[in-house]
């Protein structure tokens, strides 16, 4: 297992912390103007996200910061409560209970999740992104970059935003083609063999390359602001003071500020453990994060955030996939980032507003391709129904709702499909003639006492009847019940009963010799 900090990793976690970093600040923004919270409150999530729960957390390649999932409902809370001042006391409560949720071990619900379900999220994030950011390549989407919901703001939904043509920008257009086939070349065999050309990162190269285009082009091409990057030009630490909001201490004591802040707690601690779950996933080293370590530092990570005016952090799957990909080694990735969206919103605000939007998405673009490889679901397809079922439910659900929404439909739909699949197969009929043998598969639950009594109604006198438990792991106490039922009459009925090592706690059914058997207590 990797060490949290390697020097010797410095390189390879210093150039994807740059990646990181350009991902992240356009999706801090985003995400703050769809929380309808104030911008800086977004970037205060971010840097939080990278410098103190980076430092806390023991995952080596995860990346914290405002997530999607959460923009609607810190929204909704903002207007219920009243005010941001107010609301910013929910995120420090959230936090609190995060931290304590960390301490009494409720980490373990991340492995709770399909496998099937986790990689259909990561699939449908990967799409999501591409079709969320297709518009912002062409310069035609008006909405924040963070913004991942299916019906968006301005009235639009995901795919009604594909068809804007007549209001694209030929510039922004121009920026992310070009954009897009240096990180597509990037990706090369022939660059990354080079010893050169392999050390510069292709998404550094596509910014840069954004910037010089857009500097370059004549007026009628030149890319607006409103398709540019926007950040606050803060100046100084004195100047930073004047936008942070610092919570109430009155507003703690606000049944709807507790309200919403437990709300928050448990859908970040989801979000997060589900994050983290396939960050582990994807890393190529097979890292496994200490969960219940992981709640711990979003819990301190919300708790600093809300303290400085911050909207919640969780741990984000675009983020800390773009660090894989980048090939980030340790979590000074993660920290690294965070320095550095601090940095530049401090010292270089002006080169920031430099960068367009279009070449952002190109880089989200590549991003969202490797999410969703073509690979993956002919993969998928041929573990089995049981696999892939679940697996393209959750990507639709995601894709039409949101990320959280998704993953519960796809959750219950994988746990519906798992008791179709053990309802059909945990009772097995084999017909002798007169002999009816009734084999019991691994598990037999509840509802599989429909089908049993069915077979029992088809028994007549004189038939016989064997109850073959060899394979069986576990039986509901209520087909024991049916079982115990059917053997203390069958004496009546004239049938002949047979029982073989079906057991479960103290009620024993062994292999009985007489005619008519009778089950031992």
């Amino acid at each position: 297992m990797s060490k949290e900090f390697d020097l010797k990793f410095l390189g390879k976690d210093l150039s994807s912390s740059i990646v990181v970093f350009l991902v992240a600040l356009p999706l801090c923004l985003g995400i703050s103007l769809v929380s309808e919270a104030p911008l800086i409150s977004g970037l205060i999530a971010g840097i939080v996200g990278g410098i103190a729960v980076g430092s806390i957390s023991g995952s080596r390649l995860g990346v914290s910061g405002p997530a999607a999932g959460l923009a609607v409902i810190v929204a909704d809370a903002i207007k219920d409560i009243g005010s941001f001042e107010v609301f910013v006391a929910a995120v420090v409560i959230a936090g609190v209970i995060q931290v304590i949720l960390g301490y009494v071990g409720a980490g373990k619900v991340a492995f709770y999740f399909p496998s099937s379900v986790i990689k259909g999220m990561l699939a449908a994030i990967g799409i999501s992104i591409i079709l969320k950011q297709i518009p912002h390549a062409i310069g035609v989407d008006k909405d924040p970059s963070g913004d991942f919901k299916f019906f968006q703001t301005d009235g639009e939904t995901t795919f009604s935003e594909l068809l804007n043509f007549e209001n694209y920008v030929p510039g922004a257009l121009m920026v992310g083609l070009v954009c897009l086939a240096i990180l597509i070349l990037w990706e090369s065999k022939w660059i990354k063999g080079n010893k050169i050309l392999g050390m510069v990162p292709g998404p550094l190269l596509a910014v840069f390359a954004g910037i010089g285009l857009n500097h370059w082009f004549p007026e009628t091409l030149v890319i607006t602001k409103e398709h540019l990057v926007s950040i606050p030009k803060i100046g100084s630490l004195s100047g930073l003071s004047d936008y942070l909001i610092h919570p109430k201490l009155a507003s703690f004591a606000k049944f709807k500020v507790i309200k919403v802040g437990i709300v928050i707690a448990i859908i970040a601690s989801l979000e997060t453990l589900l994050c983290v779950e396939a960050t582990d996933r994807l890393d190529p080293r097979k890292n496994i994060t200490p969960t219940n370590r992981e709640l711990k530092a979003q819990g301190f990570g919300n708790i600093i955030s809300g303290l400085l005016g911050g909207i919640p952090v969780t741990q984000v799957i675009v983020r800390s996939s773009a660090n894989i990909q980048a090939g980030g080694r340790t979590k000074l990735a993660a920290i690294m980032h965070g320095v550095f969206l601090f940095g530049t919103v401090m010292l270089i605000p002006n080169i920031l507003n430099m960068i367009p939007l279009s070449a952002l998405a190109a880089i989200l673009l590549v991003i969202g391709f490797k999410l969703a490889k073509p690979a993956m679901f002919k993969r998928l397809y041929h573990e089995g129904q049981d696999q892939f079922i679940p697996f393209v439910t959750t990507i639709v659900a995601v894709l039409f709702t949101d990320l959280l929404v998704g993953i519960l439909i796809g959750l219950l739909v994988g746990i519906g499909y798992v008791l179709f699949t053990n309802f059909r197969s945990a009772i097995v009929l084999e017909q002798k003639g007169r002999h009816m043998i009734i084999h019991f598969k691994k598990d037999v639950f509840f509802y599989n006492r429909a089908e049993l009594m069915k077979l029992f109604s088809q028994l007549e006198s004189g038939d016989e009847l064997t109850l073959d438990g060899t394979k069986v792991d576990f039986i509901d106490h209520d087909i024991f019940l049916a079982i115990q039922d059917f053997v203390n009459l069958s004496k009546e009925k004239e049938i002949k009963v047979n029982v073989l090592e079906i057991t479960r706690q103290k009620i024993t059914f062994v292999r009985q010799k007489n005619e008519h058997q009778e089950i031992e207590h």
